[in-house]
């Protein structure tokens, strides 16, 4: 009734006739009646954000056998806790921090949020208010962590994970996003990425990347030279999980357009489903020519794969381009799966193929198909040195925790289950369908 309101004024005096005054109401500006739709957008692209962490959960448990599906359920619980409070405590100032200590690199506004106590000023943004500012991009910090964990899923020790993932999203996360993002250097040199490709996908990706090398393969996935599927044990949930993400992306990414512009968010609403859907078609045909046969969960990834690579540039590619974006990510995310198994780096959901090489594919795309604005060398510039920084930090914590506490659990411990191991607690304690393998 208050955002009611406030909005009565600002709406054309036509619609206004027959409608009771409100005793007491203040005039209100067609400016401030747009802040309060804008704020509202922006909250509602908070949920669906939100929202995308069930997709990640759902698909991560479908894709992974049933033994590791607690474990999975708690990591994916546990991130978004993570994620968020880091984000209050240092990662918000430090990726907004205002002015920069060391050139465009480094910066630190102070610990905590909630410098305005009416939440009235933006980090970098006038259209809405500080509180909506800093949940918006907490839950952009807590994706980062979580594309980590389908990539380690299965065999590293929780502790270990949720440690790393605690000094990896309070620390890296928002220094690496503060170089564009917070007007940092590579902001002053025209790297331009829209919603995140690199800066939360690829930054998760080079950090699973490192996590993979470290911890190794499976057990019985590589053997004799030979390829072994260890498949998941719920396809249905790992699509709907798929969906799920799909759904919370026009929140990723309509949200980053940072108002409510009719025509802006529309648009990028439209180039995020149609680089999804072309990602399906792309990862379908390849498959179905690779394989002799259409593979389900290479599709589901396709989907995923168009959503990464038209992250970057959704709203300043064309219509037509962002279906191009798509349909070569849906082909690239198939043949990274097939190379990096050929290379023993063993992803149980295909987050790297996924998240880092799609990642790395949009964001070049901006400057290949964004127009003169956008430089492809810049991109690329970009592109390498996120990578240097984000694989070579994720590898030191992940060395400096092997090296403490280690990183993976024992192999009596892999072959009966992380959720008997890690939690003495089965997902599917009354149905013996899911048999382990």
């Amino acid at each position: 009734m208050r955002l009611l309101r406030k909005l009565l004024p600002a709406l054309p005096a036509v619609l206004l006739v027959g409608l009771p005054a409100v005793a007491g109401a203040q005039e209100v500006t067609a400016e401030d009646a747009m802040f309060a739709v804008n704020n509202t957008w922006m909250l509602v692209a908070t949920f669906l954000v939100f929202l995308m962490h069930m997709g990640f959960t759902g698909l991560e448990v479908g894709l992974t056998q049933a033994k590791n599906a607690t474990n999975i359920l708690f990591k994916n619980m546990s991130i978004i806790a993570i994620g968020l409070l880091t984000y209050a405590v240092v990662g918000f100032n430090l990726m907004y921090p205002g002015d920069f200590l060391i050139g465009g690199f480094f910066g630190f506004a102070g610990f905590g949020v909630g410098t305005d106590p009416d939440g009235l000023t933006a980090a970098y943004d006038p259209g809405y208010t500080y509180w909506t500012d800093f949940i918006f991009q907490g839950m952009f910090a807590a994706t980062a962590a979580t594309i980590v964990s389908g990539a380690v899923a299965e065999r590293i020790k929780l502790s270990s994970f949720l440690i790393f993932s605690t000094i990896y999203v309070a620390l890296v996360y928002p220094v690496l996003g503060s170089w564009q993002w917070g007007g940092g250097w590579l902001d002053q040199m025209g790297f331009y990425d829209f919603a995140g490709s690199t800066l939360v996908h690829s930054v998760g990706g080079w950090a699973a990347l490192a996590g993979v090398i470290v911890l190794g393969p499976r057990i019985g996935k590589y053997v004799n030279g030979t390829i072994r599927p260890i498949r998941g044990h719920n396809l249905p949930i790992a699509v709907f999980g798929m969906f799920l993400l799909w759904f919370g992306w026009f929140g990723f990414n309509g949200g980053s357009v940072l108002s409510a512009d009719p025509a802006d968010v529309s648009f990028v609403f439209v180039t995020t489903a149609l680089a999804a859907a072309a990602g399906i078609i792309g990862a379908m045909l390849t498959t179905w020519t690779v394989h002799d046969h259409p593979d389900a969960t290479m599709v589901l990834n396709g989907a995923l794969a168009g959503l990464v690579g038209i992250t970057a540039g959704a709203d300043v590619v064309s219509v037509m381009s962002s279906i191009i974006i798509g349909l070569a990510a849906g082909v690239i995310v198939v043949f990274s799966v097939i190379l990096l198994d050929k290379w023993k780096l063993d992803d149980p959901v295909g987050a790297i193929s996924v998240h880092l090489t799609c990642g790395i594919w949009g964001t070049l795309a901006v400057g290949i198909f964004g127009g003169s604005d956008f430089s492809i060398v810049t991109q690329l510039i970009a592109v390498a040195s996120y990578g240097a920084v984000a694989f070579g930090a994720a590898m030191v914590l992940f060395l400096a925790i092997k090296a403490v506490i280690g990183v993976r659990v024992t192999e009596d411990e892999e072959r009966i289950g992380l959720d008997i191991a890690e939690h003495n607690m089965e997902a599917y304690p009354d149905f013996q369908i899911f048999s382990n393998r």
